[in-house]
């Protein structure tokens, strides 16, 4: 495995275990069998760590919603929102935003490739992707991964699956 990815990799495994405050570079790199100088060569900050880590979950839902049923979209996309990773991803994406101009400037951009992404992956499934329907499914996301992640339940991702499938059927092409 590439460096990148194997850093990467490692940084999701610790997202999972612990959650982001403990995503620091020397842990993350010795979690990935690197000198932090390694580390750092490809991720100068945490916050351009983070980033990364969040672009490269994404990228791999994307890539398994890709070959999804249309209507299996908001179950996967459930199942998405339920991996802890991706959730204390963004939320520690969020947080650093918060506290860093430059930060919140990336996560604008980041934002913006994110929907650019779910454009395909919603028509794909039948969904308008018109810029507010996608703000409304991507926001819609994101607050049934924060409640799923707090609950971490049965329950919580049983009501992320409904929800996000009454917000598919709310942007359903010829549905309006």
């Amino acid at each position: 495995m590439h460096v990148r990815s194997r850093i990467l990799e490692a940084a999701l495994k610790l997202l999972a275990e612990s959650g982001a405050h403990e995503l620091t570079q020397p842990r993350v790199a010795k979690a990935a069998g690197v000198r932090q100088s390694h580390l750092t060569y490809y991720f100068p900050t945490r916050g351009e760590l983070l980033q990364e880590v969040a672009r490269h979950s994404i990228e791999k839902l994307a890539g398994q919603l890709a070959h999804a049923r249309p209507g299996a979209l908001p179950g996967g996309i459930a199942a998405g929102a339920a991996d802890k990773r991706r959730s204390r991803v963004m939320l520690g994406l969020v947080t650093a935003a918060d506290r860093d101009p430059q930060i919140k400037k990336r996560m604008r951009r980041f934002v913006a490739e994110l929907r650019t992404r779910m454009a395909p992956v919603l028509a794909a499934g039948g969904l308008e992707t018109d810029p507010d329907s996608i703000a409304f499914f991507h926001s819609t996301i994101v607050g049934c991964a924060v409640l799923q992640l707090a609950r971490d339940n049965a329950e919580a991702r049983a009501e992320a699956k409904a929800v996000l499938k009454k917000a598919a059927a709310c942007i359903a092409k010829g549905r309006r």
